[in-house]
């Protein structure tokens, strides 16, 4: 079995913070005596990312999952931990690591705004010391893959953000990085433009088996492309599995969804716990505990006129924002 490409062993990062009152007596005492507050950023976070793997990582607003992809690519220097990516400790920054890594941030560009994409795809090829023929091959590799053509010599201010997108991608994997950090890839793209990202990143990984962690608000991004999520609140590591059993660890109900041939029913007739999600027209949606689920599929299919039943986990979004919102007990 190969060696994991990123290994994470209790990963922290606080952040020390200045603080004060508003108005002008406070700001002229904190000229002479400051206060200060630590933010703990990320919290002991540990686990390995295996060669050629696409992980969401994933969590609310202030989670820590920047941070971390930060640290990992050496912008910057841990307060407590270890990580190991490619067999280099990421915040030494040496060259040969640089080399192999790339970080692509959906609200940052990297993109020289008044030349076109293809100047800044030459420039990039001399910091990289990329040959000009490898170069050359690569971009037109990923060029084709992103159908992106007719961008090539307009000024990236000219460009939409789905554009810019595009070009940002390219000039992230111009050097063929074996490890690819990616921070919000789709932020404020439409939806259109957001499947053809991310059927890229896929045919991407398919054909050059980079290790991806990828980061995104939008739950689309993860259940299209990464069968393993790392899901942190508060800094702190709450779930690392795969996909699929989010909900079974982290929402402990089923949903029921009933199809009935006659609208008229009589919800009085439910057992006890059970919760009542919608219901219009025949078509009737319960939460019930998983545990429940069997006994009360049972009771409907022998007490209704059920034309159709489905039993369900609840959507991912669905489990996402309850830890969000409650976190995990």
């Amino acid at each position: 079995m190969s060696e994991p490409h990123i290994v994470v062993r209790d990963l922290s990062k606080t952040y020390r913070v200045p603080e004060r009152e508003a108005g002008l007596l406070a700001s002229l005492r904190g000229l002479f005596q400051r206060s200060y507050r630590d933010v703990e950023a990320v919290r002991g976070v540990t686990f390995d990312v295996a060669p050629g793997e696409m992980v969401g990582f994933i969590g609310p607003n202030g989670a820590g999952k920047t941070t971390t992809l930060k640290m990992l690519s050496g912008l910057l220097y841990p307060t407590a931990g270890e990580a190991c990516v490619l067999g280099f400790s990421p915040w030494e920054r040496r060259p040969d690591y640089l080399r192999q890594i790339s970080m692509v941030m959906g609200n940052k560009s990297q993109m020289l705004w008044d030349i076109p994409p293809l100047d800044t795809f030459r420039v990039l090829g001399e910091i990289y010391h990329v040959p000009s023929a490898q170069a050359q091959r690569t971009v037109d590799e990923l060029v084709a893959l992103l159908e992106m053509e007719d961008l090539l010599t307009k000024p990236v201010r000219n460009l939409s953000l789905g554009e810019r997108m595009k070009c940002e991608l390219v000039a992230g994997l111009l050097h063929r990085p074996q490890v690819l950090f990616l921070d919000e890839p789709t932020l404020g793209l439409d939806v259109s433009m957001q499947g053809r990202l991310r059927r890229f990143l896929a045919e991407y990984n398919r054909q050059r088996d980079v290790t991806v962690i990828l980061t995104s608000h939008y739950m689309a991004d993860v259940v299209a492309l990464c069968p393993r999520v790392i899901l942190i609140h508060h800094g702190q590591l709450l779930y690392d599995g795969e996909l699929q059993g989010l909900a079974q660890r982290l929402a402990p109900f089923k949903l029921i969804r009933v199809a009935l041939r006659r609208p008229e029913w009589d919800p009085e007739g439910l057992p006890p716990g059970v919760d009542i999600v919608e219901s219009e027209n025949g078509r009737v949606t319960l939460r019930v505990g998983r545990a429940q689920a069997p006994a009360l599929t049972a009771h409907l299919l022998n007490t209704l006129p059920v034309a159709d039943l489905a039993v369900e986990d609840p959507p991912i979004e669905a489990v996402i924002d309850q830890v969000y919102q409650e976190g995990v007990s």
